[in-house]
């Protein structure tokens, strides 16, 4: 299945880079998400609870951070297993300067097995739409946060 999402960041390039990276950022952002910790760099165990339609999991993630080439683009390879099925990925992320605020881009392969496959295409490509969308916009207010916290401690 591929997926291919886009958000415009109200941030400029250089903050939605540093902190789209971020444990805190990541943790607090991803939809469904119980666990969130950096193993060694650019790789993260994550636990995260997905919920489409009948279908309802904890699935234990691999995700590793690649290719990344500062402060533009990075390469993200997942793999994941929950007991009614499996999650094997990889996706592009780019993000672009657009006068002081940033777009970003998002294109992807996710192959799904097992039960989870069985709730159909559709349901997945919208879940999947759906919690990227939830996911950005999440991220945006937790890069907010983390700037707002800065900010007052460097006060």
């Amino acid at each position: 299945m591929k997926i291919e999402y886009n958000y415009s960041f109200g941030l400029p390039r250089n903050i939605v880079w540093r902190y789209i990276k971020d444990e805190t950022v990541l943790k607090n952002s991803l939809p469904g998400c119980k666990t969130f910790i950096e193993s060694s760099g650019g790789i993260y165990q994550a636990e995260i609870e997905i919920s489409l339609g009948p279908i309802k999991d904890l699935i234990a993630l691999e995700l590793k951070r690649e290719k990344e080439k500062s402060p533009s683009f990075y390469h993200l390879v997942l793999k994941g297993k929950g007991k009614l099925g499996e999650i094997e990925g990889n996706a592009d992320l780019f993000i672009n300067d657009v006068q002081g605020t940033s777009e970003v881009t998002f294109l992807g392969e996710v192959e799904v097995t097992g039960k989870i496959a069985f709730v159909g295409k559709r349901v997945l490509e919208g879940g999947a739409n759906k919690s990227l969308e939830k996911f950005f916009e999440e991220a945006e207010k937790e890069m907010k946060r983390k700037i707002h916290h800065v900010k007052r401690e460097s006060r």
